[in-house]
């Protein structure tokens, strides 16, 4: 059914639709109106056989989960941010459990300094956490993959991230379309867990284990990632039939023929990014896109393959390894380590919810034809803002903090341009 509905209410209709036995949440911006929506459908009994619990912290939210799947009940949770790092310990007990449960990250940005904006600082800390991590370019896609997302789960029994950029996403009024119950039903079937407790059959689930046997415990959790790669295509391809539209798998390409080069990017951007490619083919230059739908695992394979012939990959990141670059670049240089005659450049663009225009992508695609590009390139970073503060640093020791000088210093120099 087409609705025209914010991002986040499309996102809930999407996980009613899959029929959650647990919920269980602890509101943060951006991720609040999917849960709120949520409780809201099973408060009018719209979401039956549903149990939502309002748990005290984003901890007790992963942890309230866990012993739901453990118990044997399809569950999910959503968070962001600060709230992703609270629930860590638990985020990680959920994967080297082995249990399917499904968690949407409202993508923000983590402080300190605070910032409630979009980047991709938060999903992209826990890429070694061991959950699938799936990202959205869109509303719709958004919608198509929370229902991929527990087939995949529960088929792999591997728990699945549903990345989705805050506020430019969820809440976005895009029109979507709901998939009916009948087709969500055909596509997910009932839940039917690997593991669960069993007072009749009692085991143990999550015993300590030496250091004898834990290699090859990790190494299966490896292994089972290396399934994913199948699970995620297949998923895909069986939503497709049944719904009648593309969504999800591990890579999509965008004007990929005979491209000199290839864009990398995940998420929100990559309807700007297309606008912008479509802009310069207009004009004869040769350049493509490479969208990367899951980034655990990650699609090294493919990605190679689509870079055969590319002679400069740009890779957009939009979260940052401080000290080294960008995040998913690094995954891209070990899939390519083999392509010599490839240059790639990772541009840090979006940090902290700042806008990503096309007249700057005009700027660097440009750059990368006519290998311009550096290595590590910063987005309309003002340098001479940094430059200032340290050099103020060196010469004054007590300088006072450090973030809030740089917010004075560039809102005088927009004071300056006014």
């Amino acid at each position: 059914m087409l609705k025209q509905i914010e991002g986040s209410l499309g996102v809930a209709e999407a996980v009613a639709l899959c029929r959650p036995e647990i919920i269980c949440a602890y509101p943060i911006s951006p991720q609040t109106h999917i849960v709120e929506n949520l409780g809201a459908m099973v408060k009018k009994g719209t979401l039956q056989d549903c149990e939502f619990i309002n748990v005290e912290s984003e901890f007790a939210a992963m942890s309230v989960a866990i012993g739901g799947s453990v118990a044997g009940g399809r569950a999910y949770t959503a968070t962001a941010s600060q709230g992703l790092l609270y629930m860590a310990e638990a985020v990680y007990n959920a994967s080297g459990l082995g249990l399917p449960i499904v968690m949407t990250v409202a993508s923000r940005a983590i402080g300190a300094p605070i910032n409630i904006w979009n980047d991709h600082s938060d999903s992209l800390s826990q890429r070694d956490c061991g959950w699938i991590q799936l990202f959205a370019e869109d509303n719709q896609e958004a919608v198509d993959l929370h229902i991929q997302a527990f087939k995949i789960a529960e088929e792999l029994s591997l728990p699945v991230m549903v990345c989705m950029d805050g506020f430019v996403l969820t809440h976005a009024f895009e029109r979507m379309d709901i998939p009916s119950q009948e087709q969500v039903d055909q596509f997910l079937p009932p839940y039917d867990p690997r593991q669960s407790l069993d007072p009749e059959n009692p085991v143990s689930i999550g015993a300590m284990v030496g250091p004898e046997a834990f290699t090859e415990v990790r190494y299966l959790a490896h292994a089972h990632h290396l399934q994913a790669f199948a699970a995620i295509q297949k998923a895909s391809d069986e939503f497709r039939e049944i719904v009648g539209r593309k969504s999800g798998g591990l890579i999509d390409l965008y004007r990929p023929e005979d491209a000199e080069v290839m864009v990398i990017a995940m998420g929100s951007v990559i309807g700007t990014i297309k606008d912008v490619i479509d802009e310069m083919r207009a004009d004869g230059k040769k350049i493509g896109l490479l969208s990367v739908k899951s980034y655990r695992p990650f699609p090294a394979a493919e990605v190679a393959d689509a870079l055969k012939g590319v002679k400069t990959a740009v890779v957009i990141d939009r979260a940052l390894q401080v000290g080294i670059g960008g995040v998913v670049t690094d995954d891209v240089i070990r899939a390519t380590r083999k392509m010599s005659d490839l240059d790639i450049c990772g541009v840090i663009a979006g940090l902290g919810g700042r806008a990503i225009t096309k007249h700057s992508l005009h700027q660097i695609f440009d750059m990368a034809l006519k290998k311009d590009l550096p290595e590590l390139y910063f987005l309309d970073l003002d340098k001479k803002v940094v430059e200032d503060q340290l050099k103020h640093e060196q010469e004054e020791r007590h300088s006072g903090p450090m973030a809030e000088a740089i917010v004075k210093a560039v809102a005088d120099l927009h004071k300056g341009e006014l």
